[in-house]
């Protein structure tokens, strides 16, 4: 990517922990296909982006057996209990950030490809006051690129 490579993130060192472990300490129970899933989404120790659908690839790719609805089910659960973050692009692609950690991303539109937008390069500043009883729980940006 031509793109100063100051602004993307580097991948971040994370401790690689076996996926049984991880799925009994966010609360999930560790069932066969989701051993296998979150496998394929933490089993390398690094933060990945991914679809459902480039998931479901990955795991046929693997001789997985599973439907792409488990694929779905699989990211919520793991959504909800914390071990991912969802992100929408628009309104019919949604990404799953294994980096749950507050930060930014690059969407180059030409691939589909994510990338984390390193520390504090983008401020956010004079947010609306939410409606009484509602809190901010983050703000997401989404730099959309195109190749030149």
């Amino acid at each position: 990517m031509d793109a100063d490579q100051t602004l993307i993130a580097p991948p971040r060192e994370v401790p690689r922990r076996p996926v049984a472990e991880l799925l009994a300490d966010a609360g999930l129970r560790p069932t066969r296909q989701r051993l296998a899933l979150g496998e394929l989404l933490f089993g390398q120790g690094g933060d990945r982006h991914v679809t459902a659908e480039r998931l479901y690839e990955e795991a046929l790719a693997a001789d997985l057996s599973v439907s792409l609805a488990t694929v779905y089910n699989a990211l919520h659960q793991f959504t909800q209990a914390g071990l991912l973050r969802e992100i929408a692009v628009d309104g019919a692609r949604v990404y799953f950030d294994t980096n749950t950690a507050d930060h930014h991303h690059f969407l180059l539109e030409d691939d589909g490809e994510l990338y984390d937008i390193a520390g504090a390069n983008i401020s956010v500043s004079d947010l609306p006051q939410p409606p009484a009883g509602l809190r901010v729980a983050r703000v997401d940006v989404v730099v959309r690129l195109r190749r030149a």
